[in-house]
């Protein structure tokens, strides 16, 4: 587990270092979460994959499957926004406002 770790904290300052290169450029990263059956209150999920990812990230954003079709964006870690959602469709020409 400690190797595994190790690994992924030095692929992740790589990231980080090309980002710094390259300000024009957005790193992504995405993580699947997993629930803690154990939590009665509060939000019931954690990140997979332990600290290393959560604390590399600047911004992070929650998503979730919505109503039908649509898709939910929750902004809930980020230094210079405020904690927020939005809605969405993915559709064929992209990602697309809901009305």
């Amino acid at each position: 587990m400690a190797d595994r770790q190790q690994k992924l904290n030095t692929h992740i300052h790589d990231l980080l270092r090309l980002g710094d290169m390259f300000p024009e450029v957005s790193i992504v990263v995405t993580n699947q979460v997993q629930s803690k059956p154990d939590v009665f209150f509060g939000d019931p999920t954690r990140a997979a994959g332990g600290n290393i990812i959560a604390h590399a990230a600047t911004v992070r954003v929650y998503l979730r499957k919505g109503k039908h079709e649509q898709r939910v964006a929750k902004v809930i870690d980020a230094p210079h926004l405020p904690e927020g959602e939005a809605v969405f469709v993915l559709s064929s020409v992209g990602i697309d406002d809901v009305d």
